[in-house]
Formats: structure tokens, C-alpha cells, sequence
């Protein structure tokens, strides 16, 4: 297997990071490029979801994915072998990327190639809903064996994102995970969120994702 470019990012300090996010943003705009941010905690399936997203979209889109880690470029493999271009963001030890950070990367995957960009944050449901990164959309994974109450422990985690993917619900009967009372603490916390239950290592669900997804992707590059 090819060997991943590993890029070292470290945390600008001289920038209120909300004003760099949204320069980004525009930057993002006028190149046409949608930027994800996908953030859950470790073990939750962003990788397996990431994979089942770019089976059903790669063939509609030009897509760049970088994998942010404290350290290691497993994820970077992995996202390589589907065929796009991927590159590994090693955090210097951060539990999170900022703005900053999130253009480095954008710089090394060069975006003059792609319209679908996306960001793998660092796992953790704390640190990364801290710092806006830029991204046109936010979007986590809480996977059924978390736990249905993750909602009320982790507020702002549920509040930014634009879209919650439910994985792992295949295993739904072998866990006491109430689904209807999680979109309930969902909705407390963020209700504009759009809720989506998927399997990921069966395919369940993730036809509504990608349409979701192709949607605001369409809208954004537009």
C-alpha cells in the first residue's frame, strides 16, 4: 500500500479563531467547495461511515478527505484505498482542530479538485464542538452502544451540529438504547438538527444520508 503524506498542523494563536472560521468559509465558497466536519467519539464508526459515503458519492463528486489524529495515519489508509485523495492531520497532541489548523489542511489536500471536502475530527465529544473549524456543515456520529442519554451530557456537542447520525443500530436490540427518547434530547438541545438512524457496516440508512448530504452540497456549490 502506498505510503499516506502526513501533515503536522499546530494551532494559530494570533487570530480570534470565529474570525478565521468564517474567513475560511468564504474562502470555501468562492472555491466551491463544500467543507464536512465530522466529529464523534473514538470507536463510534466515522471511518466505516466515511467509507459508506464515498461508495455512494464518489462517482457525483470530487472528494478530499483528511483525517485528523493525535498521532498514527490508519485512517488515512483506510479512506485512501476507496480511491480519493486523503491526507493524515497529526494534532501535535491537540484533542481538537481549530480554523487554523483546518486550513493547513485544506492547503496540503489542494481543493482546486474538489468539490466535497472532508474534515475527520479528532474523537472526543468535548474539545472539537469547542472550536468552529471553518466547515460548511457540522455533522456527528453517536453510536447506539454510547448510550441514548449522551445528548444531556454532552450539550454542546449536539447543539452545533447540523445533522446526527444514530449508528450501529443493528445492535439496537442487545442495548438499552432508546431511540425515540434520544431524538428528544436531541431536539432539546438543537432543534433544527436533523436526525438520521444508519448502520453503517449494513448500509441501513445511509441512502437517506448521502441524499441529505448530496442536498446541501448542491446548495452550497451552486
Amino acid at each position: 500500500m502506498d505510503k499516506v503524506r502526513v501533515i503536522e498542523v499546530k494551532r494559530s494563536i494570533f487570530e480570534s479563531n470565529d474570525q478565521d472560521a468564517d474567513k475560511l468559509r468564504k474562502e470555501l465558497r468562492e472555491s466551491k467547495t463544500f467543507l464536512l466536519n465530522l466529529m464523534s467519539s473514538p470507536g463510534s464508526g466515522k471511518t466505516t461511515t466515511l467509507t459508506r459515503t464515498i461508495e455512494v458519492l464518489k462517482d457525483k463528486y470530487r472528494i478530499g478527505v483528511m483525517e485528523a489524529d493525535i498521532d498514527s495515519d490508519v485512517d488515512a489508509k483506510t479512506i485512501a484505498a476507496t480511491g480519493v485523495k486523503s491526507i493524515q492531520l497529526h494534532t501535535g497532541g491537540m484533542c481538537h482542530l481549530d480554523a487554523d489548523m483546518t486550513r493547513q489542511g485544506i492547503k496540503e489536500l489542494d481543493v482546486t479538485d474538489v468539490d466535497f471536502a472532508i474534515l475527520e475530527n479528532v474523537g472526543n465529544l468535548v474539545c472539537p464542538a469547542e472550536f468552529d473549524t471553518g466547515s460548511t456543515k457540522n455533522a456527528m456520529i453517536l453510536s447506539v452502544p454510547e448510550g441514548h442519554d449522551k445528548p444531556l451530557k454532552y450539550p454542546l456537542m449536539f447543539s452545533i451540529c447540523d445533522v446526527v447520525l444514530i449508528n450501529k443500530i443493528d445492535v439496537m436490540p442487545y442495548f438499552d438504547f432508546d431511540l425515540e427518547k434520544c431524538k428528544q434530547y436531541i431536539h432539546m438541545r438543537n432543534p433544527e438538527a436533523k436526525v438520521i438512524p444508519i448502520c453503517a457496516k449494513t448500509g441501513e440508512g445511509i441512502g437517506q444520508w448521502t441524499d441529505w448530504l448530496s442536498e446541501q452540497i448542491e446548495e452550497s456549490i451552486k
